[in-house]
């Protein structure tokens, strides 16, 4: 006698659960993907024409704004803020245009790790400076950012230099299709070569733990003046990324920060990180550097003033602060 056949259904109810539970917990972040896609619909209507070279050009600009996103991100999610991230992204990128002025394509291939590397000693050293000192981190940062850009017009007094062919080729192009831009899927592989096994270990649990609560983190036996040191020598790894993407995107090394910094904070508050820490990824701020970029694209479309774009990413900014501040006063009080 065989024991009856049970009935199979596609959708179990712990699998419903678990489906809603990701959806509530990504609901920010959903609400950002319809927002950027509202977006690119009215783009295709006042823009007609725009197409696949639209989105290459916005993959291009966008890239070192993202690198920069991410940067910031890591060291909001530990608690505390890097005002010098503009100023690392000029002066990686002056010393990159730099050296590779006479260079040949090998030897630019070591001076681009050689910028990497340099990228996380300043960033260590920003980090160093506040667990040595105890200084608020917006005030060391702030300090650095100053130290940093000096450096740069050092390197460079004007814009000068020049980039490897082999970087500037990875600027341009497609993959497989022309809707998908090289520059794109080369920033999103290396975010996701560093990003997605730093989430998964104890390192990055360290880095929400001490985001969170500093004391409780410690009880628990995280190093947190190592870990503080490690989210800005990681910062400071993005922040370079980010100053090859602009060698490779202008040819050149430009020593002027540029609006990098506050963008990038503007990206992670609008892509759903805590400023208070302990909260948050890198994909919203991602998709909130596409949502940024692309007003100012639509701005310059309807021709609107361009300084318009800085004045909307205010708004949108308070907002955002505003209704984040509104909800946890809601869950306190729940």
């Amino acid at each position: 006698m065989t024991a009856a056949a049970q009935p199979v259904t596609s959708g179990s109810p712990d699998a419903m659960e678990a489906a809603g539970r990701a959806v509530r917990r990504n609901t920010w972040i959903l609400g950002l993907l319809v927002f950027l896609v509202a977006l690119l619909v009215f783009t295709k209507l006042i823009q007609p024409n725009y197409g696949p070279t639209g989105i290459q050009g916005l993959a291009v600009s966008a890239a070192a704004l993202v690198l920069a996103a991410v940067a910031q991100a890591i060291v909001v999610i530990s608690g505390g803020i890097d005002l010098s991230i503009g100023a690392m992204i000029a002066f990686t990128n002056v010393v990159a245009a730099a050296a590779m002025l006479k260079a040949d394509d090998q030897t630019g291939v070591a001076i681009a790790i050689g910028v990497l590397l340099l990228g996380l000693l300043i960033g260590a050293v920003n980090g160093a400076l506040i667990v040595v000192t105890r200084v608020a981190d917006i005030i060391v940062t702030l300090a650095m950012s100053f130290v940093w850009a000096g450096c740069a017009l050092l390197v460079l007094s004007v814009p000068g230099g020049q980039a490897d062919t082999w970087l500037t080729s990875l600027a341009s192009g497609s993959v497989l299709t022309e809707w998908l831009p090289k520059p794109a899927v080369l920033v999103l592989l290396v975010i996701a070569i560093i990003w997605i096994p730093l989430r998964r270990s104890r390192l990055g649990l360290s880095l929400y733990a001490i985001g969170s609560n500093q004391l409780a983190a410690f009880r628990s036996g995280v190093s947190v003046g190592r870990t503080k040191i490690i989210s800005y020598a990681l910062a400071g790894l993005f922040s370079a990324l980010a100053g090859l993407a602009v060698t490779a995107n202008t040819g050149i090394g430009t020593p002027l920060p540029g609006g990098y910094t506050l963008t990038s904070v503007a990206a992670v508050v609008l892509g759903g990180v805590s400023l208070a820490g302990g909260r948050g990824g890198v994909v919203g701020p991602i998709i909130a550097v596409m949502i940024l970029s692309l007003i100012r694209t639509d701005m310059t479309f309807l021709n609107l003033n361009s300084n318009l774009a800085t004045v909307t990413q205010g708004v949108i900014l308070i907002v955002v602060v505003m209704f984040g501040s509104l909800a946890a006063l809601r869950r306190r009080r729940a």
